[in-house]
């Protein structure tokens, strides 16, 4: 396990699907780098999901995936932290706080509940709060007592998730100008945009935007036979086998950059730029190199998800290690209010 003096890393996962190839790139791979320089925790926000998720078999399954997932793509329990988000009880007495302490008008610019009230305003509702529920109007709440809760220093994010961090520090100010006196009694957190967040996305399998609202993943977990197929349905236009081709209008192409190695992919970039690689070559390569990479995950994947599997003991430890962090926190903001 990491040392106390490393700086500490906090990523949330929201359970809302199954993982695809695009979680593998954009989340999964940067957090794992990450890893190796911070004391690195982990937590499945299975309630922010109920913002959203309806079903609970669903979000039961769902939250297990991501725990899966992660420890088959790499992560070593031995070396990290890694709990769900309703283990930490403490987390839910802590965001009432800071509502306390939060400004409306800091709510009402939050990404995603502008972005709600404006799809209903291009839907000509009169109600621009139509179907949005105090879950995802309080959000960025919740997600500033899940950063705050673990004395977090940095938060992994995408260029377009910078705003959580940003609130929680100035949700943390805020609580500290109140109540700190003397010192703070919560830490401001700073982001981390992983290096490799250079703001290209990966395609799905219809060319936009691999993104599960979409359903144009890849999911990282399939068969052997249903990887082939997704792989297939990718777009391509109908140039001749033999005519030279622009390989970085092609959706198999990029997803092949991501995961091929540096030789293969620039072997096949000149292989289609000089003529003679059919796009159909291209995809049976793409398969080759995402079925070598994904199959030794897939079985450990679902080693992991069977019960009673060693996934159980995981998740149990670090709910343990994750709520003595929070009883610290929380002791220090009780103090600070007057609430004994």
């Amino acid at each position: 396990m990491a040392t106390s003096a490393r700086k500490v890393s906090l990523t949330g996962i929201k359970p809302t699907g199954e993982p695809h190839l695009g979680n593998l790139i954009g989340a999964i791979r940067p957090a794992l780098e990450l890893a190796e320089r911070y004391d690195a925790m982990y937590f499945i926000a299975d309630y922010h999901a109920l913002t959203v998720l309806r079903d609970p078999e669903l979000l039961r399954r769902y939250s297990r995936s991501v725990a899966a997932t992660w420890i088959a793509a790499g992560l070593d329990p031995e070396r990290i932290t890694m709990y769900r988000q309703s283990d930490v009880p403490e987390t839910f007495e802590l965001t009432w706080v800071l509502s306390c302490v939060t400004g409306k008008g800091l709510m009402n610019r939050a990404h995603a509940y502008k972005a709600a009230r404006d799809r209903n305003a291009e839907t000509g509702k009169e109600d621009l709060d139509a179907g949005i529920n105090m879950g995802l109007y309080n959000y960025p709440v919740l997600m500033a007592a899940d950063i705050l809760l673990m004395d977090s220093d940095v938060v992994p994010v995408g260029k377009d998730q910078s705003q959580h961090v940003e609130y929680a520090a100035d949700i943390a100010g805020s609580f500290n100008h109140l109540f700190g006196g003397e010192h703070d009694k919560l830490k401001i957190p700073q982001p981390v945009v992983p290096a490799a967040d250079t703001g290209r996305t990966l395609p799905g399998i219809d060319g936009r935007k691999m993104s599960k609202s979409y359903g144009n993943t890849i999911p990282l977990f399939v068969s052997e036979s249903q990887l082939k197929k997704l792989v297939r349905r990718i777009p391509t236009d109908s140039t001749p086998v033999e005519d030279p081709k622009d390989p970085d209008s092609s959706s198999a192409f990029q997803i092949l950059e991501q995961f091929a190695t540096p030789d293969v992919t620039s072997d096949t970039r000149k292989r289609l730029e000089a003529g003679g690689m059919g796009w159909g070559d291209l995809k049976n390569l793409l398969f080759d190199v995402l079925n070598d990479q994904l199959g030794p995950l897939r079985a450990r994947y679902d080693a992991l998800m069977e019960p009673g599997s060693e996934l159980d003991d995981v998740l149990a430890a670090g709910a343990e290690k994750a709520r003595a962090r929070a009883r610290r926190v929380l002791r220090l903001v009780r103090e600070a209010t007057g609430i004994q």
